[in-house]
């Protein structure tokens, strides 16, 4: 196989220099279009058969297939609208210029100028006049009936996997309006878009391990981002009362289909809002995108039916737990140690009870919820930015957004408290000094500004890639990110069967 691939390769590159020496470039520095592919077909449709257009359009695009022999072949060309038929023939390119024509390959790019017409067969088709070479692919396409499937190849080769795939790039052109709609969303709400830094000296905002990297001149280490919430916080302790940032960040964590090293985060935050409001916000935006991209509200995910009609469900932690048969309401913590033991959980004996309590939910609820469902309330102990919850010992007002079995969404009542919030982060300083690379850091920067006086708010981040695979039903977040992260090529090919685990 690698022998015959060379072959092809070097007879590629001998076309290409064929057409160098007959005067046409195959690499120009432009081409002058005037219409697309989808415009052609839209624009003569109702021509009549062998009817042609008055004018003459010129088009550009990468060629898909190719057809027939001796004096007229027909390809299909392929650019971002969409696909066109064009139509070659000896007798109006002339013996010298339809020879180049006969020796395009699949993957080319051209350019072409001609009238259009339709075919016997109703085929819009543009009868090339003139054509172009515009970039002489040296590698052949996928085989035609198969395409490309081996998932590690589509993943590290996107750009093969676009060409020949036309469903990926849907997934991507939705991807980018569901995005575009919510800056939209947001900014008719009086919402400001900010930019907040990437390297912190300090890592904050969420329970997770980050990157670390070194900046030489400064002479210090610094962090890559694991959310920009404290800097958010900041912007309201300076005046602004409605902000968000979409960008990404880092995660120093396992893949699976719902995990990525780097990934793309809305945070956003509303001066003088509860999560309740939030609430309302997350619920509001995310049926916008729905309707706005999709058209509808009822959609599929792997296979489940899900609605998003609201008002969707609204339940505590701990009756999601009571739910499925696991009651620790009121219970004392030996009981609920005793519970979490029964239920198989590891540590169950030394770890906090905030902990257990997280532990009991994301093994024994999240994975069971698939309609969209707001869990609120969670332990105080899991929850150093939150603030506590007006009503309920040992709580914070915080909630979570389940849909098919995945967090979308994390929200809290914000921690304004600068002297509570002093008391949680040095908890959460020792429990780093023990040992807990997730733990938040001592940021002394940050308490100073809460010091200053930070307006009562409520604050969202969601996670846009896990939106985007349950709005363009895809079963892995590698479907939803042009270049996943993937081993390096010179590392062993991970076996079909590893590639599948990341996708459960």
């Amino acid at each position: 196989m690698s022998e015959e691939l060379s072959d092809l390769l070097k007879i590629r590159r001998e076309k290409m220099e064929e057409f160098r020496a007959k005067g046409m470039e195959p690499y120009p520095y432009r081409y002058e279009k005037n219409a697309s592919s989808a415009e052609i077909v839209k624009k003569y449709s109702n021509l009549k058969e062998h009817e042609e257009s008055p004018e003459e359009v010129s088009i550009a695009g990468r060629v898909m297939t190719k057809r027939g022999h001796g004096k007229a072949s027909f390809a299909t060309l392929q650019d971002e609208t969409g696909r066109v038929q064009v139509y070659g023939k000896l007798d109006v390119l002339g013996e010298a210029k339809y020879e180049l024509y006969q020796k395009l390959d699949m993957g080319d790019f051209i350019g072409v100028k001609g009238k259009v017409f339709k075919t016997k067969t109703g085929e819009v088709t543009v009868r090339v006049h003139d054509f172009q070479l515009l970039s002489k692919s040296l590698h052949p396409l996928p085989e035609k009936w198969h395409g490309l499937q081996d998932k590690e190849i589509r993943y590290r080769e996107r750009y093969v996997d676009l060409i020949v795939n036309p469903e990926v790039k849907d997934v991507f052109v939705k991807r980018s309006k569901i995005v575009s709609l919510i800056r939209k969303f947001l900014e008719a709400r009086g919402f400001l878009e900010v930019e907040t830094p990437i390297l912190h000296v300090l890592q904050g905002g969420a329970a997770a391990t980050p990157f670390e990297t070194f900046h030489d001149a400064l002479g210090m280490p610094l962090f890559m981002r694991i959310a920009p919430e404290l800097y958010l916080k900041r912007l309201l302790v300076g005046g602004f009362e409605k902000v968000f940032e979409m960008g990404r960040v880092f995660r120093n964590e396992g893949m699976s289909y719902k995990h990525n090293p780097e990934y793309t985060m809305i945070e956003i935050y509303q001066a003088y809002a509860d999560y309740n409001d939030i609430m309302q916000l997350t619920e509001e935006l995310i049926v916008t995108a729905a309707k706005e991209v999709l058209g509808t509200l009822e959609i599929e995910f792997k296979g489940d039916k899900i609605d998003l009609s609201p008002p969707w469900k609204r339940i505590s932690l701990v009756d999601a737990l009571k739910e499925e048969g696991i009651d620790i309401g009121g219970k004392s913590e030996a009981d609920i140690r005793r519970i979490a033991k029964e239920k198989g959980i590891e540590g169950a004996a030394e770890i906090g009870i905030g902990k257990i309590i997280n532990v009991l939910y994301d093994k024994f609820v999240e994975p069971n919820l698939r309609q969209p469902t707001f869990i609120i309330d969670h332990p105080l102990e899991t929850s150093p930015l939150a603030k506590k919850h007006r009503s309920k010992a040992g709580e914070v007002e915080r909630f979570e957004l389940i849909i098919a079995g995945m967090e979308l969404a994390n929200a809290f009542s914000e921690l304004n408290d600068p002297l509570d919030q002093r008391e949680r982060l040095k908890k959460q300083a020792e429990l780093k000094a023990a040992g807990d690379l997730e733990a938040e850091s001592m940021d002394e920067d940050f308490l100073r500004a809460l010091e200053y006086g930070m307006p009562p708010a409520g604050g969202l981040g969601i996670g846009i890639d896990r939106l985007v695979m349950i709005l363009t039903n895809q079963p892995s977040i590698r479907d939803v990110l042009f270049f996943p992260h993937m081993k390096p090529i010179a590392q062993a090919k991970p076996k079909e069967e590893e590639m599948d685990a990341l996708d459960k």
